[in-house]
């Protein structure tokens, strides 16, 4: 199985939400009451009556969710997702958030919705080809696919944009070994005796 990496992109989003909307994201409970009781009614009776709470920036809304998908809370991850991406269609934000389209497609993909995550990371190779990440998920989904040439071929693509990308190569190996497990099985079928100790080997490589 294909490492998925945690996904970071070395551009920010430019666009910020307009206003304080990302309070209604998260529902965090609200902090406990401390000290003497009395003084905080005092401090309740002075407070505005406004929210005056920061917003979290767009980069701090992407870390919480890429956490929540890394807990394994994938699909409380895609409904804070979806409410983010109402919020900026609501506001008219200007660009793209690509940290939030990525972690879309990791949210989708791990709560079993893979052709649609696949079209986020196709969607991602065409308007940013010179991003790794996309092309070695992309990779990821092809291997549960059974598409080994593609595989290979996405992740060729993620070294090209990126020839440090360790991970892709790490997993081009991998993509490699399987096909040689292939063909060294129907080689092994054919009645090369040769060719079945050879799978056997890759196989236990691959394990």
């Amino acid at each position: 199985m294909l490492a998925l990496p945690v996904f970071a992109v070395s551009a920010q989003a430019t666009a910020q939400t307009k206003g304080n909307t990302d309070e209604k994201l998260f529902n965090d409970p609200p902090a406990a009451d401390r000290g003497w009781q009395g003084l905080a009614n005092v401090l309740e009776a002075l407070s505005p009556g406004v929210d005056t709470s920061l917003p979290l920036t767009p980069s701090q809304i992407t870390d919480r969710i890429e956490q929540m998908i890394n807990q394994g809370r994938a699909q409380e991850a895609l409904e804070i997702i979806q409410k983010r991406e109402a919020q900026r269609a609501e506001s008219q934000a200007l660009g793209e958030d690509v940290q939030l389209m990525f972690l879309h497609a990791r949210a989708l993909a791990a709560t079993g919705r893979e052709t649609e995550a696949e079209q986020i990371y196709r969607d991602m190779t065409i308007t940013y080809p010179e991003l790794p990440e996309p092309w070695n998920n992309l990779a990821s989904i092809y291997i549960k696919q059974k598409q080994l040439d593609r595989a290979q071929d996405a992740l060729s693509m993620a070294l090209s944009a990126f020839p440090e990308y360790d991970l892709a190569r790490y997993n081009l190996g991998q993509v490699q070994l399987m096909q040689a497990y292939e063909s060294f099985s129907q080689a092994g079928q054919s009645g090369i005796a040769d060719a079945t100790l050879k799978a056997q080997e890759v196989q236990r490589i691959l394990e």
